[in-house]
């Protein structure tokens, strides 16, 4: 185990120097940049910043898409002893503003475009920040004072070898703010230290091999590609396909074929909810795949307790694998060895499908707080949990039922917010998650609900509303849930539909309207009821889903209702739909 990211850097490049590091779209093909590309031009611009000034303790603020040049930039800013710290490109300019400054951020690196004129509209505002650098000089040339990254790249390269002793183990790696669900967002601070024993966690997990394609399109400025493309791509030498935009993302699954693949649960329910729609196309080819998903599900089960199919089960599935295959070469996941759903429940329907398709689907569990993953195993998967504490991680539940985590992975606190750092940590270095949990009798954790959001009804009884938005979700037409109830006498839901599934569905059944024009029709509401009543099913009479208000308005990551990586903000949806939550109940 390296004791810093960028001696790990280090031991890549000289391992795998001619290997292809990155890679990004050009017209039909991609580009592409070795591990010795990768360390020239990291090693230059590290030599460019270094002169301006910038150095240990510094810290630099990334605001780009999912880009080569992201993963150069963060490495070159280490190489100098300072922290990269990136900013979810769809930051408005009051919130680049929020977190350039809490940061005290004296440089800036970013791509041309809204980045740059958002950053530029607040940069008088912010005293620490001395120098701005754009990537991409702009159509009508660069503004006063912004220097440009081809220019930098111009600069002598410092040593890679003497750069990378330059961090420490304690040195901040970076600095990964929440998404402000809860109130301001709070700087959870990674040290070099923290990376590496989750790196190891990982590898002691998973048995990974140099060169797994994967491909990197969420935020980096979330733990969860930040983790699984960037540091894990550092350590494991992975060749990473950058896709600037999420929603291309099954595009370049087809391009690339990933070993290994991440996703958030609402990646997974848009593909789940895109297959349905076009199997259900057919009727008698839907009725021969639902059978082979069944047979799918019950070799994925026997798998998971390490078991092969025989007999005439290996004979059924011999003859599903024509259809199943077909269908994970269609989405461009035949080639996966992992697949990882985290962030936020996936609906047990979705999770078991992608199971049955054959695909080694797991759910990870964690935080930014943990450096990303707590509990997790890839493939003795018991469907409904979170899997088992991680190597080298000790989980435990309090007497509530929190979930609590100790281990080199747990973070060295809020930055400059010691108080907030002492309300989730305690002495003994238990780090407090804020959800609930149960382990099940192999020591799998099962997620109940965030503490703070379990729903309390008038009447007393407590409810977990992720687990019946989750159940929602597997619906075909339902793209999102917020479900209501606290010191109501009854649960209700705000109930979106999903625009992709649900125009289809209506254009099957010979409903002419525009989206924004479904959630008004009878037949779409039937519809919704019919799914509404089978995601109750799985609940006790309590819990169900009482009534519902449904909304054709798509939300959007980075929105009142959804955090940039899609996450419910409940607090914003309580707000925005008062009116219509307040008719529920009249």
């Amino acid at each position: 185990m390296s004791e810093t990211v960028t001696r790990q850097f280090v031991e890549t490049v000289r391992a795998f120097g001619a290997r292809t590091a990155l890679r990004w779209k050009v017209g039909d093909g991609f580009g592409e940049w070795t591990w010795d590309d990768y360390a020239a031009q990291a090693t230059r611009l590290a030599g460019a910043l270094g002169e301006l000034g910038i150095g240990a303790g510094d810290r630099v603020v990334l605001l780009m898409r999912n880009r080569p040049e992201f993963h150069v930039a963060d490495i070159a800013v280490m190489l100098c002893g300072a922290t990269p710290i990136s900013i979810y490109n769809s930051s408005a300019a009051d919130q680049i503003h929020y977190l350039a400054g809490h940061c005290g951020a004296v440089a800036a690196i970013v791509e041309d475009g809204a980045y740059l004129d958002r950053l530029l509209s607040v940069r008088s505002d912010l005293a620490a920040l001395r120098h701005v650098v754009v990537i991409d000089d702009p159509p009508a040339g660069r503004p006063a004072g912004v220097l440009s990254w081809s220019e930098l790249l111009g600069h002598a390269p410092v040593d890679l070898d003497a750069a990378a002793g330059i961090a420490k183990p304690s040195d901040l790696a970076t600095v990964i703010y929440t998404s402000g669900t809860t109130g301001p967002p709070k700087g959870v601070m990674l040290d070099h230290a923290n990376i590496e024993w989750t790196v190891d966690c990982y590898r002691a997990a998973v048995e990974v091999q140099p060169g797994w394609r994967a491909v990197s399109y969420l935020p980096m400025a979330h733990i969860a590609e930040r983790m699984s493309s960037h540091y894990l791509g550092i350590a494991t030498a992975f060749e990473v396909t950058t896709c600037p935009d999420p929603g291309q993302v099954v595009v370049y699954l087809g391009a690339v074929r990933p070993q290994t693949f991440f996703a958030v649960p609402r990646v997974w329910e848009k593909a789940y909810a895109s297959l349905h729609s076009v199997v259900a196309a057919d009727p008698a080819k839907a009725a021969d795949f639902e059978r082979a998903l069944d047979v799918g599900w019950e070799v994925s089960e026997l798998r998971a307790r390490g078991e092969e199919p025989a007999g005439e089960l290996a004979a059924r599935f011999e003859v599903a694998e024509e259809s199943l295959g077909f269908v994970r070469e269609l989405i461009g996941l035949d080639q996966a060895v992992i697949c990882v759903t985290g962030a936020a429940p996936i609906p047990f329907e979705i999770l078991r499908f992608f199971r049955a398709l054959g695909l080694p689907l797991s759910e990870i569990y964690g935080l930014s707080e943990t450096s990303g993953p707590m509990t997790w195993t890839p493939f003795r998967v018991r469907v409904g949990t979170v899997g088992p504490p991680m190597p080298g991680i000790e989980v435990k539940l309090a007497e509530d039922g929190e979930v609590l985590c100790r281990g080199g992975n747990v973070f060295r606190g809020y930055l400059d917010a010691p108080d907030k750092t002492a309300e989730v940590l305690d002495p003994d270095g238990w780090f407090h998650s804020g959800d609930i949990g149960t382990f099940d009798d192999a020591g799998y954790l099962r997620i109940v609900d965030r503490k703070k959001e379990i729903i309390i009804t008038a009447g007393g009884k407590n409810i977990s509303p992720a687990n019946l938005e989750a159940a929602l979700k597997a619906g075909q037409l339902i793209g999102q849930a917020c479900a209501i109830g606290n010191d109501r006498p009854f649960v209700s839901a705000l109930i979106v539909l999903d625009p992709d599934s649900a125009t289809l569905w209506a254009r099957r059944h010979g409903i002419d309207e525009p989206f924004e024009e479904l959630a008004a029709n009878a037949e779409v509401q039937a519809e919704v009821q019919r799914e509404v009543d089978a995601a109750n099913a799985g609940f006790s009479q309590v819990e169900r889903i009482k009534r519902f208000t449904l909304l054709s308005k798509e939300w959007l990551p980075d929105s009142e209702e959804l955090t940039p990586t899609m996450k419910l903000k409940r607090r914003g949806v309580h707000t925005k739909y008062a009116a219509e939550i307040d008719a529920l109940y009249a």
